[in-house]
């Protein structure tokens, strides 16, 4: 599948240009992000974890195209993607 290649260069790509491997704030934002992606529409992206951030049209068609490949996957393949950020999820609260 081509899509499935670009997943993760997409999401490498927007960890690097948002600078997200660093910080308590950091983290909860991604994982926002993460489950917004997952389980949401790219409305609630722009809204929500993206809403402090200037999304520009490029960024925005990336992310329309990260979203369909997700939303594309098997509904088993997706909720393991949801299980994992789950016990993510927990493990971080345990922090």
């Amino acid at each position: 599948m081509k899509g499935s290649s670009a997943l993760p260069l997409v999401a490498l790509t927007l960890l690097c240009i948002c600078g997200l491997a660093t910080g308590e704030d950091d983290a909860e934002f991604f994982m926002d992000f993460l489950q917004t992606l997952l389980v949401g529409t790219p409305e609630e992206l722009y809204d929500g974890p993206l809403g402090k951030y200037n999304v520009n049209e490029d960024a925005k068609a990336a992310l329309t195209e990260l979203k369909s490949c997700i939303d594309g996957l098997q509904p088993m393949h997706k909720a393991q993607l949801v299980e994992l950020l789950v016990q993510v999820l927990g493990n971080a609260d345990a922090a």
